[in-house]
């Protein structure tokens, strides 16, 4: 079965942005360039990252969790209610998603020995690997997508991007994650 293309990929980035000036007068097209061109950017490195993450039998959805689990620091546990309100997840899409991690051997789940009310999530050896191998086959696929701007460049859009996040961030503090799970 086909994909259904994308509209935006129906037309060129410049093109789009003359249809929309056609359309609705009050467009700036500087800043409908910058955030059309983000938009893409992001929709073809989630492909990219997805495809990646296929190749370790693992999907974008099991490589979030096992981020979050990373970025916790060691010993790489975390509360099933934890990981949901950072992936911006309820808590029923969170247990399906941990119920498939505990079967494919990412992590485990068991119940806090000093609070056997509480349940942890825990990092398997086995997860860590594909955090790490995916973090490796991410690194060439970075540094390949950045290949034409210079270091200083790299640094300057870093610096104007980070900026643009914080005042998103400021406007938009509830968007921080999904509000259903997708997968």
């Amino acid at each position: 079965m086909a994909e259904t293309p994308d509209p935006d990929d129906l037309l060129s980035l410049e093109e789009q942005i003359a249809a929309y000036q056609r359309e609705f007068q009050g467009l700036d097209p500087q800043v409908e360039q910058v955030v059309s061109a983000l938009s893409r950017l992001t929709r073809r490195m989630n492909v990219a990252y997805g495809r990646q993450s296929a190749t370790l039998g693992i999907s974008n959805s099991e490589w979030e969790v096992l981020k979050v689990l990373v970025l916790s620091g060691a010993p790489y546990r975390l509360g099933p209610g934890d990981l949901a309100k950072r992936l911006g997840l309820t808590p029923a899409a969170m247990t399906h998603r941990i119920d498939r991690m505990v079967n494919e051997g990412l992590v485990t789940r068991e119940r806090d020995a000093d609070n056997r009310v509480r349940v942890i999530v825990e990092l398997t050896p086995d997860g860590r690997e594909k955090w790490v191998e995916a973090m490796r086959q991410a690194t060439v696929f970075e540094a390949d997508l950045l290949q034409d701007l210079s270091s200083q460049e790299r640094g300057a859009l870093g610096e104007m991007l980070t900026r643009v996040l914080r005042r998103v961030e400021e406007d938009q503090p509830d968007a921080e994650g999904r509000l259903s799970d997708l997968d």
